[in-house]
């Protein structure tokens, strides 16, 4: 089954996590998905390969800068399907407090989608989602 197909599954069947399951380093460091109305909500597990800091403790900030932009992608993924996959242009993320060893959420919105880009601002929190962790500001390309 090619990526195509599984996006195509997942979306008919409302279960975003499906396509989160087919990425490689998304299993590698525990992220999941699930449907909240139309919004993707991408999930990171506190434990497993993430820590960076295990005196404090708290996931690594190159995780977190990952997690965001995977969810990101998940959203224009899930928002495009079926259609070409958008590719990274750049991510920009601003590191509000530390993270925690704890279960991660984070929750993307397409700011602006044109024809070729599309603007994402992606918030990651954990117990609090008015007490984010970090945020990312990316731009993704859309069609090649």
């Amino acid at each position: 089954m090619t990526l195509a197909d599984t996006i195509a599954a997942a979306r008919a069947a409302g279960d975003p996590g499906a396509i989160a399951k087919a990425v490689p380093y998304a299993n590698f460091i525990g992220i999941d998905a699930y449907l909240d109305r139309e919004a993707v909500i991408c999930t990171l597990d506190g434990d497993g390969p993430i820590v960076g800091n295990p005196t404090l403790p708290a996931i690594h900030g190159g995780v977190i800068c990952a997690f965001l932009e995977h969810a990101a992608l998940m959203q224009l993924i899930w928002d495009l399907a079926p259609g070409p996959l958008p590719r990274t242009i750049n991510v920009s993320v601003e590191y509000l407090r530390s993270g925690g060893l704890e279960r991660t959420h984070a929750r993307a919105l397409v700011t602006r989608r044109g024809r070729r880009v599309a603007n994402v601002r992606t918030e990651a929190w954990q117990s609090d989602p008015e007490r984010p962790v970090a945020v990312a500001h990316g731009h993704f390309l859309l069609a090649g």
